[in-house]
């Protein structure tokens, strides 16, 4: 279990958020394969204020989904506090902040990683949402803008003190965007500066590595994003490692069963045209070192109805059961 703040969480594994990404069929996907705490993708304050309605739509949920957390993204202090106004109000069980993103439009507004290098602007920032919001608050941040990690310590400090209930930490600097190696000894180090819970996120792979990254940094839950691409069942598989048990394997069934579902909440969500032309692309992450996976990403480029689509989901499966090759799941 995590405690932030007033919220209980059933396990201390958390989604990332990732842009374009973690919209709702993403997230009850996740929340299906254990995960503790699922998280929007980040959220535009001015989108919010000026009520797009691009933006509103990523604010849709259902209570299947719950405990959810929205993540805001801005860099003017009143506009962020109007923001997370409107996010309590929506029904989020937690509001995160974006001190992390590196995407050069993101940066040249002056939000996302760029707040780690004017911290007293990240503090007016913490200090206005503070006081707009009873709920549960954290913010996700990078290690800065260099590896010596100074900019990440000093901004847990600010936030701490500024009323923020945890933090998560991805330590790599904004430069670094997703290449190289995380450092996970600036986890332990944010840990042993603060005391409110810490989260773990980076290079976490495979479902061995949430029970390393505990051990290593200390941190109180783990953060996991680009792996659930691939492998959201990485969230269940975690979970009994870390309830003593054994690693479980996901047979062709189940990983089917995550294509089907996944698409049919797609479809819920956007509407059967739109879903498949996202889902053109998608569909292949999840037989990702599977027999024959080249083909079917070739053949899902052409799905035009969901019908089609469970056709070729039903083919391809029923291909490498006639096979009998041997599975064993990818999780990288």
């Amino acid at each position: 279990m995590l405690k932030i703040a007033s919220l209980e969480l059933e396990n201390p594994l958390i989604c990332a958020p990732l842009a374009g990404v973690t919209n709702l069929p993403f997230r009850l996907m996740a929340k299906r394969h254990g995960c503790g705490l699922v998280c929007s993708e980040m959220i535009s304050a001015n989108g919010l204020i000026h009520s797009s309605q691009k933006t509103l739509d990523l604010l849709r949920s259902l209570p299947q989904e719950r405990p959810l957390s929205i993540q805001i993204f801005g860099a003017d202090p009143g506009i962020m506090a109007d923001a997370a106004r409107m996010v309590a109000d929506y029904g989020a069980d937690l509001v995160d902040i974006n001190f992390g993103c590196s995407v050069k439009k993101v940066l040249k507004s002056g939000s996302g990683s760029a707040l780690m290098a004017d911290l007293p602007k990240a503090e007016k920032i913490l200090k206005e949402v503070r006081r707009a919001i009873s709920l549960p608050f954290t913010i996700k941040m990078r290690s800065g803008w260099d590896r010596s990690g100074d900019e990440a310590m000093a901004l847990a400090k600010i936030a701490q003190d500024a009323g923020v209930d945890a933090l998560a930490l991805h330590p790599r600097t904004a430069k670094q965007g997703f290449s190289g190696i995380s450092d996970w000894s600036l986890i332990r180090r944010v840990k042993q500066e603060v005391s409110i819970p810490v989260i773990g996120n980076g290079d976490v792979v495979r479902p061995e590595q949430v029970l390393e990254m505990m051990e290593q940094t200390g941190c109180d839950g783990v953060m996991i994003g680009r792996a659930v691409l691939h492998a959201p069942w990485i969230f269940r598989q975690a979970l009994s490692l870390l309830n003593g048990g054994d690693l479980e394997e996901v047979d062709l069934n189940a990983r089917k069963k995550v294509l089907w579902d996944y698409f049919d909440d797609t479809v819920d969500y956007m509407g059967e045209e739109h879903a498949c032309r996202v889902m053109r692309s998608r569909l292949a992450w999840f037989v990702k070192g599977l027999p024959n996976a080249a083909q079917f990403r070739a053949s899902t480029t052409r799905i035009a109805s969901r019908e089609q689509a469970r056709g070729l989901i039903e083919d391809y499966f029923a291909t490498l059961e006639e096979q009998e090759e041997e599975y064993l799941p990818v999780l990288a």
